[in-house]
């Protein structure tokens, strides 16, 4: 249980809100509130580089001299810079045609984009057929616009950001 030999009193005056307490406690009017041993801010005692209160290294890349006097320098580690990869331009890459089963025979056949809306026959066992959007598609291929080989990609894929299986190019995929 807590017991107080002093009286401690509250006050508001304005937008400040204080404690005002016994002489027995220590003045800490010129340390930063609540902040033991922050920086008072000022010219850093090593460089001579402006550094602004509350601030735990000096500012200076060269310099970085601990300011603050309750921490012991291998409290904190700086880590080394490493400097991040480019990302590579992302490009379109529009299906030139389309993988289908035939409805005759269930073979897989290659169509090209240029016979949509068209009647197309199956190689295999002359069933024809219309090449609409309603024919359903098993996968797509098309030119990597980084590299130029042919990809083939299931059409769970059109409209996904992909990469190319030969170079690695950044590449966003149309049906």
């Amino acid at each position: 249980m807590l017991q107080f030999t002093h009286a401690y009193v509250a006050f508001c005056n304005g937008s400040e809100v204080g404690v005002t307490m016994s002489s027995s406690v220590q003045d800490m009017s010129n340390e930063l509130r609540g902040v033991q041993g922050a920086w008072q801010g000022g010219p850093c005692p090593n460089c001579g580089e402006d550094v602004p209160a509350n601030v735990v290294h000096c500012v200076n890349v060269k310099c970085r001299m601990l300011l603050n006097s309750e921490l012991t320098e291998d409290s904190i580690e700086i880590p080394e810079f490493i400097p991040l990869p480019e990302i590579q331009e992302m490009k379109n890459a529009r299906a030139r045609g389309h993988y289908i089963r035939c409805g005759g025979c269930s073979e897989e056949l290659r169509i090209n984009a240029k016979y949509a809306g068209a009647t197309v026959q199956c190689r295999h066992c002359d069933h024809t057929f219309e090449y609409t959007p309603v024919v359903e598609r098993i996968a797509m291929y098309m030119n990597c616009p980084h590299c130029s080989e042919e990809i083939r990609a299931s059409m769970k894929y059109a409209g996904q950001k992909v990469a190319c299986r030969f170079c690695k190019g950044a590449l966003q995929l149309e049906g």
